[in-house]
C-alpha cells in the first residue's frame, strides 16, 4: 500500500531547527569555541536551501534548457571554489584546476546518467538532471579537496625526499609518484567506505527521500545503486584530475619541483 506524502509545516521546520541547539550547548560545556560558526552554519543551511527551493519551483515550472544549464553551470563553479576553501594549503593555478576537474568529473557522470543509464526525455529535465547533478559534485568536491590537501601535505613533508630523487636522475613523475598515490587514494578512500556499509549502516539521502515520497522501496534501491557508482567514478575521475593539474603546477617539464609555489592559507 503505497502511504500518503506527508507535507511538513514550518513549524515542524523551525522544530528541526532547533536541534541545533544540541550542538551549541556540547560546545558550551566542552568550550570548543564553535558556537558562532554552528550559528552561521545553521543560518547559512537555511537560506541557502530556501532559495535554491524558490529557484527550483520557478525553474520546474519551465519548459527551457537555458536556466537549467545555467544553474548547473553556477553549482559546478560553487563547487570548485569549495573545494579549495576546504585545503590549508595554496598554490598558483589551484582554483581552475578544481573547477577543471570537477566540471569535467561530475558533467561527464551527469551525461552518462541523462543519456545512457536514468534516459531522461527531455535531457534537461530539471527534476532529474539538477538533483543528479548536485548529488555528484557535492562528493566529488570532497574527494578532490581531500586529494588536493594530502599532496600539498605529502610533497611538503617529502621535500627533500623528492628533491633528492630529482637530484640524482629521477623524472618528476618517478619524483612525486609516491605523494601523487597517497593523493588520490585520500580522496578516493571516503566513497569507497560509504559503498561497504550503504545499506546496513546507512540509508542514502536519495533512497530516503524516495521512500518518504511513497516509491517502491526496491524501485528506491535501484536509483540509489546508481547513484553510488556514479558518484564513485566521478569521485575518482576528479580526485585524478585534479592531483595531475596540480602536479603540472607544481613541476617543471625541466623535472624541477617549485617548492615556493606551495603556501599556507591565509
Amino acid at each position: 500500500m503505497k502511504l500518503p506524502y506527508l507535507e511538513l509545516t514550518y513549524y515542524q521546520v523551525a522544530l528541526a531547527a532547533g536541534l541545533i541547539l544540541i550542538n551549541g550547548v556540547i560546545s558550551a560545556v566542552l568550550s570548543l569555541g564553535l558556537g558562532r560558526r554552528l550559528f552561521v552554519a545553521a543560518l547559512c543551511t537555511v537560506v541557502q536551501l530556501l532559495l535554491i527551493g524558490l529557484v527550483l519551483q520557478h525553474i520546474f515550472g519551465l519548459n527551457r534548457w537555458e536556466p537549467v544549464v545555467a544553474i548547473m553551470l553556477l553549482m559546478t563553479v560553487v563547487a570548485g571554489f569549495a573545494a579549495v576553501q576546504r585545503t590549508h594549503l595554496r598554490f598558483p593555478g589551484i582554483w581552475l584546476a578544481s573547477i577543471i576537474s570537477v566540471w569535467a568529473s561530475a558533467w561527464l557522470m551527469e551525461a552518462i546518467a541523462l543519456f545512457a543509464l536514468v534516459r531522461v526525455h527531455p535531457w534537461y529535465s530539471p527534476h532529474y538532471a539538477i538533483p543528479l547533478l548536485g548529488m555528484i559534485l557535492g562528493n566529488t568536491l570532497n574527494g578532490i579537496s581531500l586529494g588536493l590537501d594530502r599532496l600539498g601535505s605529502e610533497l611538503t613533508g617529502r621535500r627533500a625526499q623528492v628533491e633528492a630523487h630529482l637530484a640524482l636522475g629521477a623524472s618528476r613523475w618517478e619524483a612525486a609518484r609516491q605523494p601523487i598515490q597517497q593523493a588520490v587514494r585520500t580522496g578516493m578512500i571516503p566513497t569507497i567506505n560509504a559503498m561497504m556499509v550503504v545499506g546496513i549502516v546507512s540509508l542514502p539521502g536519495m533512497m530516503t527521500g524516495q521512500l518518504l515520497a511513497g516509491v517502491a522501496p526496491i524501485e528506491a534501491v535501484k536509483y540509489q545503486i546508481v547513484i553510488m557508482f556514479l558518484i564513485s567514478s566521478a569521485t575518482a575521475l576528479g580526485t585524478v584530475a585534479v592531483v595531475l593539474l596540480s602536479y603540472h603546477r607544481l613541476f617543471t617539464t625541466d623535472h624541477q619541483f617549485l617548492h615556493s609555489r606551495i603556501a599556507e592559507k591565509r
